[in-house]
């Protein structure tokens, strides 16, 4: 990983422990490099963390990765079927890698943390006891690191 990749994986792990979720961090994270502005970037993705509503789906981290390139390299006319394989495609080989790297073979929330399905829409309480228990804050690091590694190849 190179120092600007370094940077933002880090920055990503900073906006989780500062009590963003998941996804918000990544994008948030990426915001300045994609040319988003922070507020938008956190409430576009906002919705994202727990799995999609705490519904325990598709990881946070990984639904921000998605926004970041769709923002990178989406297309805006809804005939383009090249463009849209073509976006399809990177979102795979992301979530291929993803998987890959992570150690759980999985984007899907409730197994990256061993929890059953949907839970309570009321957030956790961040306590040193939520962090030392989830490895969020490294997968969302793991997320907003590939995502750079992964828009420098596709360039």
């Amino acid at each position: 990983m190179n120092g600007f990749n370094e940077q933002i994986s880090k920055k990503a792990g900073e906006l989780f422990s500062q009590g963003y979720n998941c996804s918000q961090a990544v994008v948030a994270a990426w915001a300045d490099a994609i040319g988003l502005d922070k507020n938008t970037a956190l409430r576009i993705s906002c919705g994202f963390g727990g799995g999609m509503g705490r519904m325990r789906e598709v990881c946070g981290a990984v639904s921000g990765a998605v926004m970041v390139l769709n923002w990178h390299f989406g297309y805006t006319d809804g005939t383009d079927q090249t463009a849209k394989g073509n976006v399809y495609k990177i979102i795979q080989d992301f979530a291929a890698r993803f998987k890959e790297e992570n150690g759980f073979d999985s984007i899907v929330c409730r197994e990256l943390l061993g929890l059953p399905g949907a839970s309570s829409p009321k957030p956790a309480e961040r306590t040193n006891e939520y962090y030392k228990k989830r490895p969020c804050k490294e997968l969302v690091e793991l997320s907003a690191g590939i995502l750079g590694e992964f828009i420098e190849v596709e360039k």
